[in-house]
């Protein structure tokens, strides 16, 4: 299997995280840009980003994957509201030049009553406004559960934002198996057929990344409520099959279930346990 870990507070800066997703067997993690809730980021230190970069660089730890804030909306009928989350995105991914080999994961937004064809030109807008030539960081969309007016509960929500942005090599997406089986996508009886589904409307060679959750809720339900591994509708086995399928698993794969760090360490243990039985 590739690289596994969890989600981790970032308070105590990037060689913090290295040493705690060692103490609990992750070879990844996952870790907020900036407070989640808030808008602004804590001073560069450039010593403590290299430790990051070096443990990535020597293949101690897979691609970390650095997640915006939640506050941020890049379609937005507000004007203020999309300029901050241009001005965070743009803040981010040149931070993000100090950890060569990270990945940078957003949720496209919500068009709140615009329609999701307005939505998505929005997104796409920020987008080609926030990928400078200079950089090099991928970003990634993250599949939604399609709740309310989120954008990017289907595949070809995320295929119609893909086509708009004109710097295509710096995109991927991230998916997540909660979201995907709220938003209806059959990932328990059908994993190989989702797969395929991925393939033929965004291509496999864009998913970069997996975000490895049960869900609260049965499929379809719009809902998007993580649920610990096993604990949920997907279930263990199905989760195992996403962690073993040979088109994903070379990927990081983070665990965004609601646990402190004893829980993820039993999970990551458990997940591999599984993997290789």
């Amino acid at each position: 299997m590739g690289y596994l870990g969890c989600h981790l507070s970032s308070a105590g800066g990037y060689a913090a995280m290295c040493k705690t997703a060692a103490a609990i067997g992750a070879d990844t993690f996952q870790f907020f840009t900036r407070n989640p809730r808030g808008g602004k980021a804590k001073a560069l230190d450039p010593a403590d980003a290299a430790v990051l970069a070096g443990e990535m660089a020597a293949g101690r730890l897979g691609p970390v994957i650095a997640h915006a804030p939640y506050t941020i909306n890049p379609c937005s009928q507000d004007p203020r509201v999309r300029e901050f989350a241009l001005n965070t995105m743009a803040d981010d991914l040149s931070r993000l030049e100090l950890l060569p080999g990270a990945l940078y994961n957003f949720h496209p937004g919500s068009h709140v009553g615009q329609g999701e064809e307005a939505g998505i030109a929005l997104i796409a807008e920020t987008l080609n406004q926030v990928l400078r030539p200079e950089e090099h960081t991928p970003v990634l969309l993250e599949t939604m559960a399609g709740k309310g007016s989120e954008v990017g509960g289907t595949f070809e929500s995320l295929r119609a934002i893909l086509d708009r942005v004109e710097r295509s090599d710096r995109m991927g997406v991230c998916l997540d198996t909660c979201h995907v089986h709220d938003a209806g996508y059959d990932i328990v009886g059908s994993l190989d057929g989702v797969l395929e589904e991925f393939d033929r409307v965004i291509g496999l060679s864009r998913l970069k990344a997996i975000h490895l959750n049960d869900s609260k809720n049965p499929r379809g339900a719009r809902k998007d409520r993580h649920e610990v591994i096993g604990g949920g509708e997907i279930g263990l086995q199905a989760l195992v099959a996403v962690v073993r399928h040979p088109a994903l698993y070379h990927l990081p794969m983070v665990l965004e279930t609601p646990n402190e760090l004893p829980g993820y360490a039993a999970e990551i243990a458990l997940l591999r346990k599984e993997a290789k039985a």
